[in-house]
């Protein structure tokens, strides 16, 4: 050999050295994750072999009786000209009762929303349309204060207490039996969470389809394993319900704390609904999953269309990693009682899940050119495995074949047998989106940590899953 062959078949040496140590790394991490995922799945087979985790089927007509008292549901909206009279429409026209009170909350400098807002709430009292008087945007968190600051000026003038209040996003498409679950539910807990079914995009089948996959499989199986392990349950934003006196504590608690005519909502937290619902299942009356399905087998759920576009969805998740993962764990901390230590990693293990995949994927490249390199010189380059490394690796890849199967499952049943099959070829396009998130949420917390405001960094809606609805029954 030459004198640049010997150089470049001593780095291709140390480059094996390198793929050796990310193997290990990998695959370490890898089995842990499969150990944590085996017990959420075990538990989720012993919870559906007792019939503890059957999904309750209603009755015909459920979902059009009287509520047990005043409800109000608050949608925050900023720049939601295109769907929120469609969602305001829709939710007037599926909830029939009178003790239902939409409080819309917009921006004096949005007249777009405002003006798409009250077209759709026309003469119907039960719309209540609430300005805010700061420019928008400002956070979800610091919208939904107002609208609760409305919500108790009108129980003061009016002598009356509103019995719950359910929040929903300006995008979202309510099911007919929703309103009067949560009510009835809201008679033993604190905290009512649905399921979230996010809607299909022709146009967007990988970027926006996965959300579908994920929310699918989170919401028919890990939220029905907390709630049956008496764990605290995060609240989505969406499809979620609170006891009126449960939020008047929680906003006499951040008044103690010395923060002036402060609501229940935290507008220093990006993921105020997820901490909203730990603190609620925690304390008081607790909290509840509900699974039902209609007379149709439809599942009764919040729908709405999630971002198609990868800037988008890289942005929204940044968000959730950055609140849960990050301000979560400075926020709340941890819990030493072992199912809620359990489940705050899960919640938390983001970054750490980025991490390994872009470990994985880097392996993957490495051993091309590995590969490559054994061929043209003749020579063994691969480092072996000791026996632990070894199954390590082979217990990853049968980890993989059987989150694959499971992906499959869980998506086939909602979605059919078609989006249960791009349900596999779609995982790739999540971890990227993953991986690109949790980098940008590490470097916003840390911008945060030295000052940054936190800003409502809203994904824009442009499609609304009636109208779509709509539209196919027209044609």
């Amino acid at each position: 050999m030459t004198g640049a062959e010997d150089w470049l078949l001593a780095a291709f040496k140390a480059l094996a050295l390198v793929e050796h140590e990310l193997l290990v790394f990998a695959a370490f991490w890898f089995t842990v994750g499969l150990i944590d995922e085996l017990g959420m799945d075990a538990s989720y087979l012993w919870l559906r072999l007792t019939g503890r985790a059957r999904t309750m089927r209603l009755a015909r007509g459920y979902g059009a009786d009287r509520l047990t008292g005043p409800v109000a549901v608050m949608i925050p909206a900023y720049r939601e000209a295109a769907v929120i009279g469609t969602t305001i429409t829709h939710a007037l026209g599926v909830w029939p009762q009178p003790e239902l009170r939409l409080y819309i909350g917009c921006y004096r400098n949005d007249p777009d929303t405002v003006a798409a807002a009250m077209a759709a709430a026309a003469q119907d009292p039960r719309v209540r349309l609430v300005i805010h008087g700061a420019a928008g945007p400002t956070t979800k968190a610091d919208c939904l204060n107002r609208l609760y600051r409305a919500l108790c000026d009108d129980e003061q003038r009016q002598g009356r207490r509103f019995r719950a209040v359910v929040l929903h996003d300006a995008e979202d498409m309510v099911h007919a039996a929703a309103l009067q679950a949560i009510d009835a539910a809201l008679g033993a807990v604190d905290f009512v969470q649905l399921p979230v079914r996010p809607g299909l995009l022709a146009h967007s089948r990988w970027i926006a389809g996965h959300y579908a996959d994920e929310f699918t499989e989170s919401h028919a199986k890990a939220l029905v394993v907390r709630g049956a392990l008496g764990a605290a349950l995060p609240a989505a934003g969406v499809g979620c319900g609170f006891a009126r006196a449960a939020l008047a504590r929680l906003a006499e608690r951040r008044r103690a704390g010395g923060e002036v005519d402060a609501g229940p909502f935290a507008p220093e937290c990006l993921t105020e609904d997820y901490e909203l619902g730990l603190l609620l299942s925690a304390e008081g009356r607790g909290s509840a999953f509900l699974r039902l399905r209609d007379v149709n087998g439809d599942l009764v759920a919040t729908s709405s269309y999630f971002p198609a576009q990868l800037d988008q969805a890289v942005r929204q998740k940044t968000r959730w990693i950055h609140g849960i993962a990050l301000q979560g764990w400075e926020r709340l901390g941890w819990s030493m009682q072992p199912v809620e230590l359990w489940m705050a990693l899960r919640d938390r293990h983001g970054p750490l899940t980025a991490l390994v995949l872009v470990a994985a994927y880097l392996l993957l490249l490495i051993d091309g050119v590995l590969l490559l390199a054994e061929a043209w010189s003749g020579q063994a380059l691969f480092v072996p495995l000791s026996a632990p490394a070894r199954a390590m690796v082979a217990l990853s890849l049968l980890g993989l074949g059987w989150r694959l199967a499971a992906r499959l499952v869980f998506t086939t049943r909602e979605y059919g047998l078609a989006e249960g099959m791009l349900a596999v070829l779609r995982v790739p396009v999540g971890n990227v989106i993953a991986i690109m998130a949790a980098r940008r949420a590490v470097g916003s917390y840390f911008r945060s940590l030295g000052g940054g405001a936190v800003v409502w960094d809203k994904t824009e809606h442009a499609a609304h899953p009636a109208a779509t609805e709509m539209a196919k029954v027209r044609a």
